[in-house]
């Protein structure tokens, strides 16, 4: 596999990956902009954007896009996350043209039509009514809301349900006009790409764009805190969260080790306290979540109300117990989790293309494989029982819960066994 980066004329990024063994190829483009950059009158403006740029351009209508895709059996798709909007399709290699010209058309020529807008925002309302009656979704949306309030990076993606009502045509071409610019662009394909093809194509359909890059989002602080919302569920949901590190940290890997050790798989801590030992949880996991400037190390647990009480210290005492000994053979188990599942998905031309356009607008160039692999073998319990006690004792904890939780302790007591 080879790994090629080029920069057209007007600062937008080209990086492709060829992958002799395929037939396929998937291209995209990842846009430097998402709802931690938008302001609270257009909470949800990046999100409906990207609805939005599938409802019809200058020169296709919306049934015409899905059309043209769809009759060389193509697949053309789109996600919202905080930092990130990604376009992206996935084609045979004869029909990478079409592709792109369709990329680059919904991305520059949208006309946002009024009737096709108001359609939209009736289903995003359904999305965002869905989400809120999904409590194992919606936990991680008041999980973020408390640890960074009155934040970008705290609001929902989706946005409301009020805000979305009154969403308007110009905010979304305000908010594209504002992001939506060259440097802030990386056109990312992997598969049967010839890459000089790739770049020239990009200088002819892209070379429109704006040249200027984007402001920088609002700096991430994490707060903490609680938000408990009694609901009428059969399960109580929590999950609490402290400070992580951000990307590009000296502990970005050791991070990953931590939380697989702690939570990431049925050999984990958590799993076989919480679980197997103690039958206080059918689900109970940790993760670590990563942006720019910031991240969060988040442990999810779904529990009767009755056992709540015994579930939280239980909780506590799992993350104090890693600052302690830690096993060589759980690293070892850690490590080779993260890794085989790292390589495995380098076998995928479609998760090959989302990490490349990550790794660009985060790092701005892709990790080699050795140099992740060589990162992961690096972490030592050392490392990790740093991580322990960075998570431990740098700031109070958030806890979002949610359902039948008049059992779950008080705030204070729960936030006492850290920091």
């Amino acid at each position: 596999m080879t790994v090629r980066i080029s920069k057209i004329s007007n600062g937008m990024r080209v990086v492709s990956e060829t992958m002799p063994q395929v037939k396929t190829v998937a291209v995209g483009v990842w846009v430097d902009a998402g709802a931690r950059d938008e302001t609270p009158e257009i909470n949800g403006v990046a999100h409906m954007l990207e609805h939005m740029a599938f409802k019809g351009t200058e020169r296709r209508s919306a049934l015409a896009i899905a059309e043209e895709i769809e009759a060389v059996g193509g697949h053309l798709n789109a996600f919202t996350s905080r930092e990130q909007t990604a376009y992206y399709a996935r084609v045979m290699e004869g029909d990478i043209d079409l592709a792109l010209d369709i990329l680059a058309d919904i991305l520059q020529h949208s006309v946002f039509d009024p009737a096709e807008l108001e359609r939209e925002r009736g289903v995003i309302i359904q999305e965002i009514g869905q989400s809120e009656d999904t409590p194992d979704d919606i936990i991680f949306d008041h999980l973020q809301e408390t640890a960074f309030p009155e934040q970008a990076l705290g609001r929902s993606i989706l946005g409301t349900v009020e805000r979305v009502s009154n969403m308007k045509r110009e905010d979304l071409q305000g908010f594209l006009d504002r992001f939506y610019h060259a440097p802030n662009l990386v056109l990312v394909a992997a598969g049967a790409v010839d890459h000089d093809k790739l770049v020239a194509a990009a200088e002819t359909l892209f070379s429109g764009l704006s040249k200027t890059p984007r402001q920088p989002p609002q700096k991430a602080i994490y707060r903490g805190g609680e938000k408990r919302a009694m609901r009428d569920l059969e399960q109580a949901h929590i999950a609490i969260a402290l400070p992580g590190v951000p990307f590009g940290d000296p502990m970005y890997f050791a991070m990953q080790v931590y939380a697989t050790v702690l939570g990431g798989g049925m050999s984990s801590r958590l799993f076989q306290e919480v679980r197997e030992k103690r039958g206080l949880a059918y689900s109970v996991y940790a993760y670590p979540s990563f942006y720019r400037d910031g991240g969060l190390m988040t442990v999810y647990a779904g529990t009767s109300g009755e056992q709540l009480r015994e579930l939280m210290p239980v909780l506590a005492d799992e993350l104090a117990k890693l600052t302690g000994h830690i096993e060589a053979a759980e690293i070892d188990r850690a490590r080779a989790q993260l890794k085989v599942g790292y390589v495995m998905s380098l076998e995928s031309s479609g998760a090959r293309l989302e990490q490349l356009g990550r790794h660009m607008l985060i790092y701005n160039r892709p990790l080699d494989v050795d140099e992740v692999l060589n990162a992961l073998d690096a972490v030592d319990e050392a490392a990790v029982k740093a991580v322990a006690e960075r998570v431990m004792r740098s700031a109070a904890p958030t806890v979002a819960a949610l359902g039948p939780i008049g059992a779950l302790e008080d705030y204070a007591r729960f936030s006492a066994r850290f920091g």
